[in-house]
């Protein structure tokens, strides 16, 4: 399968990156806030707006902050370097939304309201990719690295579920769980229901942080239980994609100001621990938004390596969309020239595929090298998938059971 987006196509001329070059020339200019302004360029697929009685409030939440008085959206990303507070939620295929916001204050989390929100029963969650079928995957990723076409590689599938209550399903109730069950350094919402965006991440993994022309990646590879679960692998892996990530921010960075501060720190996170590294630079002069998601996106550390290759794989054996799981979640602040987006893992969306229905999705998946093994990568996405599940599903404990 190929997406329209992310993904390359035959004829399509790559960064080295693997990335389409043609993506800034994708982007439309700002619109008015109007779903029904909405050019055909970029129609909103597999999501249904609600009829406006249920509309509830766009609105962002990032950090503390709450964003709300929606006054432009565009898939533009030049915009971010222009004024005013913009979220940004960008599919892993391509698909880009920027929603700039009037009102920004300072207001937490609100307490999880009691029946606010109803989520999925436990045994509803279905994958794109059984057990069989994900480690059937996992065999053929290390085939490509023996045959030296990558050495590593994302492997993920999606989880679905259908909504109880479609109408009442508000994706910022959901948030007010997750605060709760599985706080997380980068999480946030963005609720667009006009616009077909409805998203609440719990995010460990920083994708892009800009303050001024200082530039900064987080990539984690490596994944366990305890800090005593990582393996050599494990190390090995994060490594190459710190040197993927170097790469990618060398493109947009003044000629020797790549960095890393930090490499393959341990970090705790509810459930589990990963490996973390810093990579940090300058940017170049008159290098900016669009050149840093044209340099970098989708991130390395969930498509892999030579990330050309490994995007070209994904497509292959993967069987649904990514949609927002993997993409770029956050914030920007062109004002202050700041701005920080996430690696949109650990990821819920609500996709409404017709009127009246609703489907809750989160993505999981694990990095294949030739040191993997097919058992542990599947165990490795159901530990990954285990805590937020139940959670979305209010259950008490984690099962460890992901799908049907």
């Amino acid at each position: 399968m190929s997406f329209p987006g992310a993904l390359p196509r035959p004829g399509d001329v790559l960064n080295s990156s693997g990335f389409r070059s043609q993506l800034k020339f994708r982007f439309r200019s700002v619109l008015p806030c109007s779903p029904a302004a909405v050019p055909p360029a970029a129609p909103v697929t597999r999501r249904h707006r609600l009829a406006s009685v249920h509309d509830p409030l766009p609105l962002a939440r990032f950090g503390g902050l709450l964003a709300t008085d929606l006054r432009d959206v565009t898939s533009d990303p030049s915009a971010l370097d222009t004024e005013g507070f913009w979220a940004v939620v960008a599919d892993f295929e391509g698909r880009v939304v920027c929603a700039r916001f009037g009102d920004v204050r300072p207001e937490p989390v609100p307490g999880a309201v009691p029946g606010s929100w109803r989520g999925p029963r436990p045994t509803d969650w279905s994958s794109s990719l059984d057990r069989a079928g994900y480690t059937e995957g996992v065999r053929r990723v290390r085939d490509r690295i023996a045959a030296g076409e990558v050495y590593q590689a994302n492997l993920c599938r999606v989880l679905s579920a259908p909504l109880p209550d479609p109408h009442a399903a508000d994706v910022d109730a959901l948030t007010a769980l997750l605060a709760r069950g599985n706080p997380a350094p980068y999480a946030g919402t963005v609720r667009l229901p006009g616009h077909g965006v409805e998203v609440a991440t719990a995010s460990p993994e920083l994708f892009l942080r800009r303050s001024g022309r200082t530039v900064e990646s987080g990539p984690i590879k490596g994944t366990g239980r305890r800090a005593e679960d990582l393996l050599e692998k494990d190390h090995a892996e994060n490594v190459m994609i710190v040197d993927l990530v170097r790469n990618d921010l060398g493109r947009v960075c003044a000629t020797g100001s790549v960095t890393v501060p930090a490499l393959c720190a341990v970090e705790p996170h509810p459930g589990l621990v990963h490996l973390v590294s810093t990579v940090r630079g300058e940017l170049a002069p008159g290098a900016g938004w669009v050149e840093l998601f044209t340099a970098a996106f989708p991130p390395g550390s969930v498509t892999g390596a030579p990330k050309s290759s490994a995007l070209r794989l994904i497509g292959e054996l993967e069987t649904a969309p990514r949609g927002p799981y993997c993409g770029g979640i956050g914030w920007v602040d062109a004002d202050r020239g700041t701005g920080e987006l996430a690696v949109g893992i650990r990821t819920f969306w609500i996709d409404r595929p017709s009127p009246g229905a609703a489907v809750l999705r989160f993505g999981t998946g694990a990095g294949i090298t030739w040191g993997s093994d097919p058992d542990r990568e599947w165990d490795e996405t159901e530990l990954k998938a285990a805590r937020l599940l139940a959670v979305a599903s209010e259950v008490q404990q984690p099962t460890g059971r992901t799908m049907r």
